[in-house]
């Protein structure tokens, strides 16, 4: 298994030996507690239950707090995600993942939620070219005709129209790890990742590097 959750710290640059810049994004991945680990037996498949973070109990709801405490954690996490496995007798249940499972040039694909954008128009939200300015044109930032006449008489459905923009699970892939820093936990990823400052991802090996 090579997956962790992670924190987006910001972004960065770094210098290799021959002096390319590479923009890189730093991620704070771990320590992770193993939670709990599924079997084909019990469960039905293999998987690792991971927790990542720490809150107060008070805070967290009963299925956290009742991992937690099967798992003989000393802190409740902020979030559980299942990493699927082909052998669960490397794992037991309280030990530590952090970011010495990864290595310099490895690829991964991160997932996080991109930042909200609130109500958008077209022309943002779809990159539209909007209106004429001139000669009387009236609709700069419309999106132009959307009906279909009378028959079938109405809009439809999909059509590209203002609404909420951002907020939504994204994955990027194939991002090579620039550096590690097992000490600190903290992985230097080429390229910019989904959410903002601060925000929780879920950092994978590539599939098909």
């Amino acid at each position: 298994m090579k997956g962790l959750i992670g924190k987006k710290i910001g972004m960065t640059q770094l210098y290799d030996d021959k002096g390319v810049l590479t923009p890189v994004t730093v991620v704070k991945t771990g320590p992770c507690v193993v939670v709990d680990v599924k079997t084909v037996e019990r469960d039905g498949y293999s998987a690792v239950l991971v927790g990542f973070g720490s809150r107060k109990a008070k805070n967290a709801g009963k299925a956290i707090a009742g991992q937690a405490e099967k798992a003989g954690s000393k802190f409740v996490p902020e979030c559980l995600r299942e990493f699927r496995i082909t052998d669960g007798s490397k794992f037991e249940i309280g030990a530590e993942l952090n970011a010495g499972i990864f290595a310099e040039g490895e690829f991964l694909d991160v997932t996080g939620i991109t930042k909200g954008r609130g109500f958008s128009g077209v022309m943002v939200r779809f990159h539209f070219n909007g209106g004429r300015d001139g000669h009387g044109g009236g609709w700069h930032r419309k999106p132009g005709s959307i009906g279909c006449r009378e028959t079938p008489g109405l809009v439809i459905k999909g059509k590209k129209l203002p609404g909420q923009l951002g907020s939504v699970k994204r994955t990027v892939q194939n991002l090579r790890i620039v550096k590690v820093d097992a000490e600190e936990n903290l992985i230097f990823v080429s390229g910019a990742i989904p959410g903002p400052n601060g925000g929780t991802v879920l950092v994978k090996k590539a599939k098909k590097k």
